[in-house]
C-alpha cells in the first residue's frame, strides 16, 4: 500500500501536496514544523518509524532567503542536515525521497535557460544551504527544483502585488531578475505525480513563460482588471533598502526533463495567476 509523507505540510506547497494526494486517493500523512523539526534527526527517526511512508516528499524548508543570509548555520542545520536526517530516516523504513529544492542553486550568470545537468553554484545562505539538502539524496530519490513560488496559502508575490496596489498609486519591481512563476497547486500535483512514479534524478517543474518581477507584476494587475502602466521597472541595485541576500538574475528553469520523459508541461503561469487572483480578491469581499 503507498503511503505518503509530507514535510512542510502547513507551507504554501505543502497545503497543495496534501490536496494533490486527497484527489489521487493516496494515503497521505502531512507533519508540519510544530510536529516535528527536522533538524532534530531522533524526532525526524520516531516520525518516520512511526508513519512508515512508502514515499516522503520532502517540502519542510527554512525559506527567508534574507534571514537565512544572516544565520547561515541555522539555514544550513533545516535545510541541509534537516534533508539528510529526512533521508537517513527513510533510508530505515524503506521510503523513497522526493526533496524540493530551488532554483537558488544556481548563480544567476549563464545566458539561457538552466537544465537540470548544468552546474550548481550558490551564491547565497540559502542556496547553499539547499544545495547541501540536494548532495544529502541518494540515487534513489528525486529532486524538484521550482522556482518564485505562489499559492493560496502563506505570503507570496502575487498577495504582495497585489496590496501594494490597493495602497500606493506606482509600484516599483526590478525588470533585472528573471524567472519561471511557478504556481503550488500545479506545481504540487505534478510533484506527487512524478514521486509515485518512482522517478530518481533532478527534475526542474515550473510553469511555462519567463518574465522579470517586473513584468510581473504587470501581469498580476492585468489578472486583477487593472492598469498595468501603474507599474515601473527599476534596477536590483536600486532597491532601497538593498536586500540582503543575493538573487540570481537568471532564475528561467528548463524543464528538460520532463520533456525528455514525456510529462506534459504545466500551464502557462498566467493560467494559474488568474485563478488565484479570482480567488483572492473573491476571498477580499468576503
Amino acid at each position: 500500500m503507498t503511503r505518503l509523507l509530507v514535510t512542510g505540510a502547513a507551507g504554501q506547497l505543502g497545503t497543495e501536496l496534501l490536496a494533490a494526494a486527497s484527489a489521487r486517493g493516496i494515503e497521505c500523512v502531512g507533519v508540519t514544523h510544530g510536529d516535528v523539526d527536522v533538524a532534530d534527526a531522533q524526532a525526524v527517526m520516531h516520525a518516520v518509524d512511526r508513519i512508515r511512508p512508502t514515499h516522503i516528499i520532502h517540502a519542510a524548508a527554512w525559506t527567508a532567503v534574507d534571514n537565512c543570509e544572516a544565520d547561515p548555520g541555522k539555514a544550513l542545520a533545516v535545510n541541509g542536515q534537516g534533508t539528510a536526517n529526512v533521508v537517513t530516516a527513510a533510508r530505515q523504513v524503506g521510503a523513497r525521497v522526493t526533496y524540493v529544492s530551488t532554483d537558488y542553486v544556481f548563480d544567476g550568470t549563464k545566458v539561457g535557460p538552466y537544465i537540470e545537468t548544468d552546474p550548481t553554484n550558490p551564491v547565497s545562505s540559502y542556496g547553499r544551504s539547499k544545495l547541501v539538502g540536494e548532495q544529502a539524496l541518494s540515487s534513489d530519490d528525486a529532486v524538484v527544483r521550482i522556482s518564485w513560488v505562489c499559492g493560496y496559502a502563506g505570503g507570496n508575490m502575487v498577495k504582495t502585488i497585489l496590496r501594494i496596489a490597493e495602497n500606493q498609486d506606482v509600484l516599483s519591481f526590478v525588470d533585472d531578475q528573471r524567472g519561471h512563476p511557478t504556481f503550488a497547486d500545479d506545481a504540487a500535483a505534478r510533484i506527487v505525480d512524478l514521486a509515485l512514479a518512482d522517478v530518481t534524478g533532478i527534475w526542474h517543474v515550473t510553469n511555462q513563460g519567463e518574465v522579470s518581477w517586473f513584468e510581473f507584476a504587470r501581469e498580476v494587475l492585468i489578472a486583477a482588471g487593472l492598469n498595468p502602466e501603474r507599474v515601473r521597472p527599476i534596477l536590483t541595485a536600486d532597491l532601497q533598502p538593498p536586500r540582503p541576500a543575493p538573487r540570481p538574475a537568471n532564475s528561467v528553469l528548463q524543464n528538460k526533463a520532463m520533456a525528455d520523459a514525456g510529462w506534459t508541461m504545466l500551464d502557462d503561469f498566467r493560467v494559474p495567476l488568474k485563478r488565484l487572483v479570482v480567488r483572492l480578491l473573491s476571498d477580499s469581499k468576503n
